[in-house]
C-alpha cells in the first residue's frame, strides 16, 4: 500500500501562520500536523512508502523537515511547481501528478494535510479492500448548519454512497466527507480520466461524487475523533485537546 498526504494547499485561512510554513507544518499539541499523519501510516501494515505532495514556495522547507526526522516507511516530498494560490493544481490535480509521476502499482490512501483524527486507520483500510471500491472516511458533524461547510454524503443500507453534495447550502445529511479516502489499484485510472473533464479539479469530493455515479463508491462511518483544522478557530480548539489527552 502506498499513503499520499495532500500537503500543496496554501492555507490563506490561516494567515498569517501559514505566511512561512505550510499548514501541515503548524504544530497541535506540541506536534506538526504532517508528523501526527506520517505516524498514523507507519502503524499501517503493509505501508511502505508515504507520498507528500507540497507546492514549490515551501518543498524545500518540507523536504529539510523530512530529513530531520526517522520514518519506519518512505517519505517521498513531491513539488507539484505551483507558487500561489492562484495556480495551484487543486487536491484532484495532485492526486493525478502523483499517480501519473509515480505510478503505484498498488493501493493508495490520501489523507488531507489538514485533518487530524483518532480511529484506527487499519480498519478504513480493511473496509475498502473487503469493498474493492472507492471509498471515503465519514464523521457525523450532527449538525445541518455546520454540514454546509463540507461534502456530506447519503449513504444506503450497505454503506454505499446514494447522494454527494459539496458545500451545499441545503445538505441532506450531516456526514462529513473527512478527507481521507482509500483507491483500490484497479480504480487508480478513474483520477486520470476525471482530469479529462471540465469538472473542478480542487476538492477530491467532487471526484468521489464523480466516480459515484457510475459505480459503487462506499462509506466508512466513525465515531473516534476527527478535527478539519481549516481556520484559527478549528486549529486552537485542536491544540487545546490534544494537550490536555496527552497530560492524561
Amino acid at each position: 500500500m502506498k499513503g499520499l498526504i495532500l500537503a500543496a494547499g496554501y492555507g490563506t485561512r490561516l494567515y498569517p501562520l501559514t505566511l512561512d510554513r505550510p499548514k501541515p507544518l503548524i504544530k497541535v499539541g506540541g506536534k506538526t500536523i504532517l508528523e501526527r499523519l506520517l505516524r498514523k501510516f507507519e502503524a499501517l501494515d503493509g505501508c511502505d512508502t508515504v507520498y507528500v505532495v507540497t507546492n514549490d514556495k515551501f518543498s524545500d522547507m518540507v523536504i529539510k523537515w523530512v530529513s530531520g526526522r526517522t520514518f519506519s516507511v518512505e517519505v517521498k516530498v513531491i513539488n507539484d511547481q505551483t507558487h500561489t494560490n492562484d495556480d495551484r493544481l487543486g487536491a484532484i490535480g495532485d492526486i493525478n501528478l502523483v499517480l501519473e509521476n509515480e505510478k503505484p502499482c498498488d493501493d493508495v490512501l490520501i489523507v488531507a494535510g489538514d485533518n487530524l483524527f483518532e480511529f484506527e486507520i487499519s480498519d478504513f483500510v480493511r473496509f475498502g479492500r473487503d469493498k474493492n471500491k472507492v471509498s471515503v472516511a465519514l464523521f457525523d458533524v450532527k449538525d445541518l448548519k455546520l454540514a454546509k461547510k463540507y461534502g456530506v454524503v447519503a449513504l444506503k443500507k450497505d454503506s454505499s454512497i446514494s447522494d454527494f453534495q459539496e458545500k451545499s447550502p441545503d445538505p441532506k445529511s450531516t456526514l462529513a466527507s473527512t478527507g481521507i479516502y482509500y483507491l483500490p489499484k484497479e480504480k487508480l485510472g478513474a483520477v486520470g480520466d476525471y482530469m479529462k473533464t471540465s469538472l473542478t479539479k480542487d476538492a477530491p469530493g467532487n471526484f468521489v461524487k464523480w466516480v459515484s455515479e457510475t459505480d459503487e463508491v462506499f462509506g466508512y462511518v466513525f465515531t473516534q475523533g476527527w478535527y478539519d483544522i481549516g481556520d484559527k478557530v478549528s486549529l486552537e480548539k485542536a491544540d487545546i485537546e490534544y494537550r490536555e489527552r496527552e497530560l492524561e
